[in-house]
């Protein structure tokens, strides 16, 4: 056990959280997600676990991993097929977790069943929980941590 981790991050979860930079991507997906198969062709190239429900899934990658200001929707859902407008209860969870995550209302941007696979690919990894409830799949963009005298992320450089 390590002080301040959330004890459900592994080693290799861990590691792969911080080997990302400043806009990769990471994917945190429910069971029926093809993960294993989309996993070999991320960056990382193999599947990652977080054997929890997604939302929980979702607080633990949250609480070391900052989320973009550099882009308009840093945290995205699988929309339900048919029903672009549907937010599940899994989703309505995970929402509520990146919001304390940030301190701040995240929305998530809604993303087509097939082009959330084809973005999951080009993701650095995918992390699988053990939800079994329908489109538990988000992306997640990692922001950075700016020392205390660096420009504020809202103030862009020309």
């Amino acid at each position: 056990m390590l002080k301040n981790l959330d004890p459900l991050l592994n080693a290799d979860v861990l590691h792969a959280l911080r080997a990302m930079g400043h806009g990769d991507e990471v994917v945190i997906c429910d069971a029926n997600f093809p993960g294993d198969s989309v996993a070999r062709a991320t960056v990382l190239g193999k599947l990652l676990r977080l054997d929890v429900n997604a939302a929980r899934a979702v607080r633990a990658v949250l609480s070391v991993l900052p989320l973009d200001s550099f882009v308009e929707s840093p945290a995205s859902r699988m929309e339900v097929v048919g029903e672009p407008n549907t937010i599940p209860a899994v989703q309505r969870e995970a929402q509520q977790e990146v919001n304390a995550a940030e301190g701040r209302e995240v929305p998530f941007a809604s993303i087509e069943r097939f082009a959330f696979y084809e973005r999951a690919k080009k993701a650095y990894c995918v992390i699988a929980t053990s939800e079994e409830r329908g489109y538990g799949c988000f992306v997640f963009t990692k922001g950075v941590l700016l020392a205390p005298d660096a420009p504020a992320a809202t103030e862009r450089r020309e």
